[in-house]
């Protein structure tokens, strides 16, 4: 079917170039049938129908040329660009809509002056970068669309403006076009612009540190997004409130927005690819369509028009100009290149830190209910379980009959005083408020050692030392931690903590005989696991490194800058 398909297609643009032929050669097109030709050739463009469009505009050319009218030739032009520009041949169509435009700026027609500079606008800011001459030709196309008269034109004209210059952080010259849209577009704008508009209000309310406009206006983007089918403009929207919330240190919300943003660009990607493939299925080669386009135009030239070019032609080509185009090409390449590669490491660092904020975030949450919940159980139910226990001793003492109910009642509350104090203690160790760092990693080594593996501890501090009080709870889990894993992973029989100053930074070392694993394949460990301890130690400024050999046991060194009391 699929061979059929191209066949058949073939043979029309076969039978179509013989008719034109044959038809240029014996009878003039008229003026309206030129224009319905070029209609359709837009109306199918709108509905993806590209390869077709490309066909019946490129017909509309040669009836445009064959009876020089430079309105029908200009909007050919046009047509044949917007259709490179959907296909995403974005060179392609900075070309054709070039030449459009020098055959409408010979012609008064402003409505299609403003879209063919409003379009070659659009190459120069979003696909070439090129702020300056984009804004430039915003400009001129705004004079055309102010001298059509046309509002809702002035409106997608200067909302391009305001973004062009946002994305090159120039808000205050993007601020009075803003302000024209927020005040022009209840009236005379569209629904598919309402999500732009608003991301842009977002952006400015961000530069003006304006959060809570901000973040109305973000929000209003993207329920207009979602409800809508801009897919484009909502991505963007989800990456500037990344953006915004990243600044204001909402980090879990910023990831997820940036998450958004790129799962919608691998969305449109995948579009266009698609729609890519679809050009290809049809044996349409665009260099070749490109080429007959050119040569549509110079079979019509008059012979002095042909002069004039090829005497230009002979003053271009020169190998001074040749050897400058490539050079600034290469540049062009590499420097693109250069930006696409710092732009994904700058998401990658933000997703990252992000991501280390968020494990921080939940593990301070820990430890401070820990000392929450240890404080509490000490100095309020122990305190208040001693208290209840020393009445009922008075109660028992003053009463001539022993009442075994009571004996029992003193024996619950001394249970459940000792349960309560020794949670308290695990989840606060006294040993480790009371008398520091090193001595509670002592005693931890003590209490792990068994028959099954032994924990030997070396320290060359001595065991009275104290650090800051948080310093030595974070330091204290994190090994806890890591004697666990060695404990329950490892399979070791042996295993040593060695502890040392150097330099303000405390060096932890922790060495085991077990099996070992494999780092390259480690990833990711449900729960307070090595991804992350390495997570808290880099939010401390510090290093974490594994080293592991199977069979032949691990060693995980660990340095960290000291806070000291």
């Amino acid at each position: 079917m699929r061979t059929l398909h191209i066949a058949l297609m073939s043979l029309f643009i076969l039978v179509n170039c013989l008719g034109q032929n044959a038809y240029s050669q014996n009878v003039k097109p008229t003026r309206k049938e030129t224009l319905e030709l070029v209609r359709e050739a837009t109306r199918i463009m709108h509905l993806n129908r590209n390869e077709e469009s490309l066909i019946m505009s490129r017909k509309a050319l040669q009836y445009a040329i064959l009876i020089k009218d430079n309105e029908l030739i200009a909007n050919c032009y046009n047509t044949i660009a917007a259709n490179f520009d959907e296909l995403t041949e974005f060179e392609k169509a900075f070309f054709y809509y070039k030449k459009g435009l020098l055959y409408a700026e010979k012609t008064n027609n402003y409505k299609l002056k403003n879209w063919l500079n409003n379009n070659i606008a659009n190459i120069y800011c979003f696909d070439k970068k090129e702020y300056a001459k984009g804004i430039d030709y915003y400009k001129q196309s705004l004079i055309y669309s102010k001298k059509a008269k046309d509002t809702t034109q002035m409106i997608f004209t200067k909302l391009n403006i305001t973004w062009a210059y946002f994305d090159i952080q120039q808000f205050d010259e993007g601020l009075p076009y803003l302000n024209y849209i927020n005040k022009h577009h209840p009236k005379f704008g569209n629904d598919f612009t309402k999500v732009a508009i608003n991301m842009l209000n977002g952006m400015y309310f961000t530069y003006a540190k304006d959060s809570l406009n901000a973040e109305i206006s973000f929000q209003k983007a993207i329920m207009y997004g979602k409800n809508g089918d801009e897919k484009s403009d909502l991505s963007f929207t989800h990456l500037e409130y990344s953006k915004f919330l990243y600044n204001n240190k909402d980090y879990e919300h910023a990831y997820q927005n940036l998450q958004a943003y790129n799962k919608l660009t691998a969305e449109l990607n995948d579009e266009e690819r698609l729609k890519k493939a679809n050009l290809v299925g049809i044996n349409l080669e665009l260099d070749e369509y490109k080429r007959e386009i050119d040569n549509i135009e110079n079979r019509f030239k008059t012979k002095e028009q042909l002069m004039i070019e090829s005497q230009i032609k002979n003053k271009r080509i020169s190998v001074i100009i040749i050897s400058s185009l490539l050079t600034i090409i290469i540049l062009f390449y590499f420097f693109f290149q250069n930006t696409k590669l710092k732009q994904n490491n700058k998401l990658k660092d933000i997703q990252s830190k992000i991501q280390r904020n968020i494990i921080n975030a939940n593990i301070n949450g820990q430890e401070f209910e820990r000392k929450k919940i240890a404080s509490f159980l000490h100095d309020n139910i122990s305190a208040l379980l001693s208290s209840a226990d020393m009445h009922l001793s008075v109660l028992n003492a003053k009463s001539p009959v022993k009442s075994e109910e009571l004996i029992k009642t003193k024996n619950i509350l001394r249970d459940a005083h000792d349960k309560i104090r020794d949670l308290s203690h695990e989840l606060l160790p006294s040993l480790l408020a009371r008398f520091g760092l090193y001595f509670a990693l002592h005693d931890l080594c003590e209490k792990n050692s068994n028959s099954s593996i032994q924990f030997e501890y070396i320290s060359t501090q001595d065991n009275s030392k104290r650090y800051q009080e948080d310093f030595e709870l974070k330091m204290y889990f994190i090994i806890t931690e890591l004697l666990n894993n060695v404990t329950k992973h490892s399979k070791a029989s042996k295993a040593r903590l060695k502890l040392e100053e150097e330099d303000g930074n405390l060096l932890i070392h922790i060495i085991d005989n077990g099996k070992g694993f494999d780092t390259k394949k480690f990833n990711i460990i449900e729960g307070f696991g090595l991804n992350q301890i390495r997570a808290r130690i880099k939010n401390m400024h510090g290093k974490f490194n594994i080293e592991s050999v199977i069979n032949a046991g691990t060693t995980i060194s660990i340095k960290a800058p000291i806070t000291y009391k």
